[in-house]
């Protein structure tokens, strides 16, 4: 046999290494499957050309976002410099408005107030100075004009310091109670007074005959002692004990001395507004359509 013949058949001992194409480099995925994978491991040697793209370009995403927050820091710290000459002037002006406010509240506080005081006190002076004004009726007035006197002195005068104060109380957890306690009791008085005042009316109407042994100084006496001692079963009993209100509110109260709210519970709010407006609002009511009665009755027999 022929030396050359050998040679050819004879294989080679040192395999050539494969080289990847064009189209494996492409498709990465197909060079870990299929009849590549049975073959043996592929080499795919890197690109030295390759340039990754820049995170901070003007196409990028993160740079337009980086470029819209850079606008949006500008027009706002612009906008808050505006805003802050725009307070800036409003302080400035402010004290002079509020100044002019407190002043407007204040001197209407305190001609109501001084009316309230002094109208009151000419009632009161007025049935002491003259005899012929001591009647029954006009005890009612005069007590009414006590009551209406001391709302004035001992709810107004405080509501006044709490207006012209912002909200803010300057007398103590104590005071507080005793402020809303007489507020109610003065107020609840003032409309008793004007329920006694309608029955009183209503028996020198209708009954004239018989008023003046019905509206004995006895009666009078006893009215108004219950006109004076009824308020307290809604006033000062109620709210010095702590049954007006809620638990949360006093603790509240407890924690903030330097604020008076008033808030009641649904009992309390029935059995208040029963005693102090509707029981004497419906009497009132019923008293005085009787007496329009008995007035067109008597016009009526006049001119028939």
């Amino acid at each position: 046999m022929d030396v050359m013949a050998v040679l050819e058949l004879e294989p080679d001992p040192s395999p050539a290494l494969p080289t990847a194409s064009s189209t494996e480099a492409d498709a990465p995925a197909d060079a870990y499957g299929g009849d590549a994978f049975l073959a043996g491991p592929t080499l795919l040697w890197p690109d030295l050309n390759f340039t990754p793209p820049s995170m901070f370009t003007t196409a990028s995403p993160v740079a337009s976002l980086l470029e819209n927050a850079s606008v949006v820091l500008v027009s706002s710290a612009s906008s808050s410099s505006a805003v802050t000459r725009e307070d800036a002037a409003a302080a400035a002006a402010q004290p002079w408005q509020a100044l002019l406010l407190l002043s407007i509240k204040g001197t209407l506080m305190g001609v109501i107030i001084f009316a309230a005081l002094f109208g009151n006190l000419l009632v009161i002076v007025s049935v002491m100075r003259h005899r012929k004004l001591r009647v029954i009726t006009n005890y009612f007035v005069v007590s009414l004009a006590l009551a209406d006197m001391l709302v004035a002195i001992m709810a107004m005068c405080f509501n006044a310091s709490v207006e012209l104060t912002g909200g803010l109380w300057l007398f103590g957890y104590f005071m507080c109670d005793v402020w809303n306690s007489m507020d109610v009791y003065f107020s609840s008085a003032s409309i008793l007074h004007l329920c006694c005042i309608s029955v009183d009316r209503y028996y020198a109407i209708v009954q004239p005959l018989d008023y003046p042994l019905i509206m004995t100084q006895a009666r009078l006496g006893v009215m108004l002692a219950v006109v004076w001692c009824a308020p307290a079963l809604v006033s000062f009993l109620p709210i010095f004990l702590g049954w007006y209100t809620t638990s949360e509110h006093l603790e509240y109260r407890r924690l903030h001395p330097d604020t008076c709210g008033f808030t009641v519970n649904k009992p309390y709010a029935v059995v208040s507004s029963s005693v102090s407006f509707w029981v004497p609002g419906v009497i009132m009511i019923c008293m005085y359509y009787r007496i329009y009665m008995e007035a067109d009755r008597q016009e009526r027999m006049l001119y028939r």
